[in-house]
Formats: C-alpha cells, structure tokens, sequence
C-alpha cells in the first residue's frame, strides 16, 4: 500500500512539473518562433542565424519560468551550477533543432518560409523532449531533506502530499517582511556622522 501511495505522490508531483514545465515552454515557443520568424523571414538573415537568436532569448526567458516557478520547491544548487548546466543542456537541445532546420534547408534543398517553421516546430519538440529530462536529471535536483522521522506517519503523509517531492514550503514575502520588520525593530540604528 505504502508503495502504491508513494508512485501515486511521484505522478501526481511530476503532473504539477509537467504542466508547469508545459506552460513556460508554451511561452518560451511563442518567443522563439516570433524572433526567429523576425530574424528568418523579416529580416533574412538566414534560418541557422536566426535559430541561434531565438533560442538564446528564449533560453533566458525559460530558465528564469523554470526556476522561479516550475522547480522552485527543489533544491538549489547554486546559480552558477544551475545557469552553466542549463545552458549547456539547451545548447544540446538547440543542436537537435539547428539539425532539422539545416536537413530540411540544405539536404531536402526546402527552404520556403512554411517548411522551415515545420522543421522549427519538430526541433523545437525534441529539444523539449531532452530538457524536461535533462533539467529533472541534472539542473534542479531533487530535495535531499527527508521528512524528520520524529513525525507521526500522518503528518509525514500530509506533508509528502502537500509539498511535491516532500519539499519543505518556501517563507512568503509577506512572513519575510514580517521578520525583516521585527529584526529592525531589535537592531540599533547607525548615523551616519553629521547627522
């Protein structure tokens, strides 16, 4: 029973990722396709060019959705680590879609405006493919603190339940303001000289 609960928790926290990841990927498309079709068709610069643009905005537009809001309850393993590796696993991704557009453009010789965003659209889907993977692998670890074991089974049921992964629930603005404001009222002030 514990086991079928627990894959029950695993799906259901991964649903809440996938629906999530879907959404900021949904965004980031529309920004790669409006810039590349910008860049492609608008100002032709060229279908590889283009794609390279694109998808370099729309990396910095996805990993700041995805960090923010898709993985925020997993753990952060620093900014540096997180940014390097998703970068560099979006430049695989881009790879994927730098490689369809350049079979369709100069293997097939199709270089029309509609065959060259199918080719996009295709690249674009099996880079999303290979990031949903590889960010859940690599870029935002699971959580590596357990549940405390000194909590009745229930509550550690509740907690596993009500935070994906067992994630402890992050302090709110509005409880940060809170204790910035009761640390201020504690901490003797400083004048500047002269005042």
């Amino acid at each position: 029973m514990r086991f079928i609960r627990h894959l029950y928790q695993r799906f259901v926290s991964s649903l809440h990722e996938l629906v999530r990841f879907g959404s900021i990927g949904l965004v980031a498309f529309l920004l790669d396709t409006g810039v590349y079709n910008l860049f492609a068709v608008v100002l032709e610069w060229g279908p590889l060019t283009s794609k390279v643009l694109a998808a370099s905005v729309s990396t910095v537009c996805a990993y700041l959705g995805n960090r923010l809001w898709t993985f925020r309850h997993r753990e952060q393993s620093g900014l540096g680590r997180e940014y390097f590796l998703f970068f560099l696993l979006n430049g695989v991704a881009l790879l994927l879609g730098v490689l369809v557009i350049g079979f369709t453009k100069y293997t097939l010789r199709v270089d029309d405006a509609f065959s060259l965003n199918i080719a996009n659209l295709v690249g674009v889907g099996l880079g999303t493919l290979f990031r949903f993977w590889s960010y859940r692998k690599w870029v935002f670890l699971e959580a590596t603190e357990q549940v405390p074991p000194e909590l009745p089974e229930a509550d550690v049921a509740r907690a596993q339940h009500t935070f994906p992964g067992g994630a402890p629930p992050r302090i709110s603005y509005q409880a940060w303001g809170q204790k910035t404001r009761e640390f201020d009222r504690r901490r003797p002030r400083l004048r500047a000289p002269g005042r």
